[in-house]
């Protein structure tokens, strides 16, 4: 009986200890010193932060330089029209915009003849060969070598920046380290810098130089450079340990460019084989016996298959162009 008595008692205080301590746990810190403590560290860094001239306001004001920078060098990007002198500057050919429109215009000449006096393909057929000797191939080619020009140039140009880096390093002007790049780089990296040390010597201030680059090599990478210089002038600041953040960067992005290549290059190749497929058997059964394609070309039935399989044959390639290119 007196078991149960004490036990009866004891449940109720063991309770009520429970109940004090967690109300104790959660009350504490709004009665205790450290909370006043907390509040007068946050008061002193808010003062700090509020004070014209500390590291906050800095970054802040530099972020918002990149974010302005940014911003008008996309405008300036959108509402430039690009021309085909334009055009043929990125590729790096030296041919004028009348030379290329003349050999345009022979090219779909010579594939509109071959279409209809050594293929006898129906005149529809030539005028397509004809638009895209004329129209798509020409351009086809010079997107080609754009492309070429600027892989090449972006292969080179964290070494640059990191010749600058030593160069701004053991004392050297900025002037003196891009006269070094043009003249020791190999093209294309080379002759842009020459381009660039050209313009400087004709009165150009280096950041006009420097957009005329982005002009001639539309590159995140070339305005990321562009963006480096050209904040330094306004502001100051360290530009050798900007600039080997910068290669840092570039590299880290070929890298992963050359392991997106490596793992797509397998489904590239697939994707390659099935759509040269149709159009190569459809080409050898032609050359082997014409007349049982014959029909394809001179019925009504035989156009409407070719289109309908044309367009299928594009739907699928765009499909599988979708799936092995990726953005990054």
């Amino acid at each position: 009986m007196a078991d149960l008595d004490i036990s009866t008692y004891l449940a109720p205080v063991l309770f009520a200890l429970a109940f004090a301590g967690a109300v104790f746990a959660f009350a504490y810190p709004y009665f205790s010193d450290d909370r006043q403590k907390d509040k007068r560290i946050e008061s002193v860094a808010g003062a700090r932060a509020r004070r014209p001239g500390s590291m906050a306001e800095i970054q802040s004001s530099r972020r918002k330089s990149v974010a302005e920078t940014l911003k008008e060098i996309e405008d300036r990007e959108k509402a430039k029209k690009i021309t085909m002198s334009l055009r043929l500057l990125r590729a790096g050919s030296k041919r004028t915009p009348r030379d290329f429109y003349i050999v345009s215009a022979l090219l779909g000449a010579l594939l509109a003849s071959v279409s209809m006096f050594i293929l006898h393909l129906p005149a529809a057929a030539a005028v397509v060969a004809a638009f895209v000797g004329a129209i798509g191939l020409p351009r086809w080619i010079l997107n080609k070598m754009t492309s070429r020009r600027q892989q090449k140039f972006l292969a080179q140009l964290a070494n640059a920046i990191d010749v600058i880096v030593r160069g701004i390093k053991s004392g050297l002007p900025l002037n003196e380290c891009l006269q070094v790049i043009s003249r020791e780089s190999p093209d294309p990296l080379g002759a842009e810098f020459r381009e660039l040390v050209e313009q400087q010597k004709l009165g150009v201030p280096l950041a006009d130089g420097l957009e005329r680059m982005c002009d001639r090599l539309p590159l995140s990478e070339v305005r990321f450079l562009t963006i480096v210089i050209a904040i330094q002038q306004q502001a100051g600041g360290n530009l050798s340990e900007a600039l080997g953040n910068l290669a840092g960067v570039l590299r880290d992005r070929h890298m992963l460019a050359l392991k997106v290549k490596a793992l797509s290059a397998e489904a590239k190749a697939s994707a390659m084989v099935l759509a040269s497929l149709p159009p190569g058997v459809m080409t050898m059964v032609y050359l082997s016996s014409p007349q049982y394609m014959k029909p394809l070309f001179t019925t009504t039935v035989g156009h409407f298959m070719v289109a309908f399989g044309a367009m299928w044959m594009l739907t699928g390639v765009l499909i599988m162009r979708k799936m092995i290119n990726f953005k990054f």
